[in-house]
């Protein structure tokens, strides 16, 4: 049960920190995103920072919900790996990729082992064992 409360606390915190993070691209215009996408080589940057603003809101409101939980993860995932590997890694860990590490790392905890406490995701059937996992 400890487990359970520390991960929902995660899922929470996480899924907080994404809303905000998609909100913020959308503060002042979403075109300055699209040109911070453009000068770090990112296609089609305008439609990209839309897209990921939008995954970021609706995203971390699923993981604060408690829905779709590891797909969410895995999406995070991919979208914090991108971000690592384009933009963060060449500014260092202290003020450059630790946050965006440590989001990775959380999402790939959603992935393994999804979040049952308080969670939407339980009104929707009973747990299944699935590719080893509970």
């Amino acid at each position: 049960m400890k487990t359970e409360f520390g991960i929902l606390l995660l899922r929470v915190i996480a899924g907080i920190t994404f809303i905000i993070h998609g909100l913020d691209k959308f503060n002042g215009g979403i075109e300055a995103t699209g040109e911070f996408f453009s000068s770090v080589g990112i296609p089609a940057p305008l439609v990209m920072a839309s897209v990921v603003a939008i995954i970021e809101i609706i995203g971390g409101l699923a993981l604060v919900l408690g829905l779709g939980t590891r797909i969410c993860g895995a999406v995070f995932a991919i979208v914090m790996g991108v971000a690592l590997f384009t933009v963060k890694l060449d500014a260092g860990f202290l003020g450059g990729f630790e946050l965006d590490l440590v989001l990775l790392a959380v999402s790939i905890l959603f992935i393994l082992n999804g979040s049952n406490l308080l969670a939407l995701d339980q009104l929707f059937g009973r747990k299944k064992k699935r590719f080893g996992f509970k």
